[in-house]
């Protein structure tokens, strides 16, 4: 190679070891200039939206208070939306950045529909929660059921409320054994045992003999055993006056089967 060629070899050398340290220092300044960008720009407010009946807005602030004391830019969305859904009210949230210095969380609660058991809830979809607060809801109907068939258990309940609804009948709790045996109880205490087999057949049966008994009777009665083929037997409240029930069944005793009713 020649002395020309050596210093032209050089010479690139030279220059590509310049370009790359000037690249280097841009690169450097660059990253320390977002660094002081990035710490110059606090976060100053965090709005949390929302209607919240259940949830409280100090469980969100208490959350995300380490989580919030950073920059802007340091701020981890993904992180905030973690801690946020962790809390057993909250359904959905969306986290984001409002520019210059704040950060807009939107949380969607749960709606209960009904008690799951003995300490948990349940929305109208299936989905079990249990809340850490002892919040007082009125007029909740309790189910209970089966491991990871709460589904299954939540439909047969909305179609057993609606048949006794259509007969001024409250239905309070919903019981489903692990064997599948149904019972109900309704707000005025009276059980109904429905048994593993036909229980919605059974139960439309007990509700077309209504007609022929007053309310003072239904109130009297304490359990109904409707696990017969044809019939069902009642265990009546104490106090309760015998009941002529072959006067019900006979037309030509109409009569008498009212004179005995309450």
């Amino acid at each position: 190679m020649s002395n020309f060629g050596v210093k032209a070899w050089l010479a690139g050398l030279f220059l590509i070891s310049l370009v790359g340290i000037i690249g280097y220092e841009l690169t450097k300044e660059r990253l320390k200039s977002l660094s002081i960008k990035s710490a110059s720009l606090p976060i100053k407010y965090v709005r949390t939206e929302g209607e919240f009946q259940y949830l409280s807005k100090d469980d969100v602030k208490d959350i995300l208070q380490p989580l919030v004391v950073t920059s802007f830019f340091d701020a981890d969305m993904q992180a905030i939306h973690s801690a946020v859904s962790t809390l057993p009210w909250v359904d959905a949230v969306t986290v984001k950045r409002i520019w210059p210095d704040a950060i807009d969380i939107k949380v969607h609660e749960k709606q209960p529909f009904a008690r799951w058991g003995k300490s948990a809830l349940i929305t109208e979809s299936g989905v079990i929660f249990m809340p850490n607060n002892n919040i007082l809801i009125q007029n909740m109907i309790t189910v209970t059921g089966p491991e990871l068939q709460q589904v299954k258990v939540l439909e047969i309940m909305k179609g057993i409320k609606t048949a006794l609804d259509d007969h001024s009948m409250e239905l309070a709790e919903f019981n489903v054994s692990d064997r599948w045996a149904w019972k109900i109880k309704l707000v005025t205490g009276m059980e109904i045992l429905l048994g593993q087999d036909e229980q919605l057949k059974k139960l439309k049966r007990f509700l077309r003999t209504l007609t022929v008994l007053t309310q003072g009777q239904l109130d009297a009665m304490a359990v109904v055993d409707l696990r017969y083929p044809n019939g069902y037997a009642v265990s009546w409240r104490p106090g309760t006056i015998e009941i002529d029930w072959k006067a019900f069944t006979n037309p030509n005793n109409e009569q008498q089967a009212r004179e005995k009713r309450y």
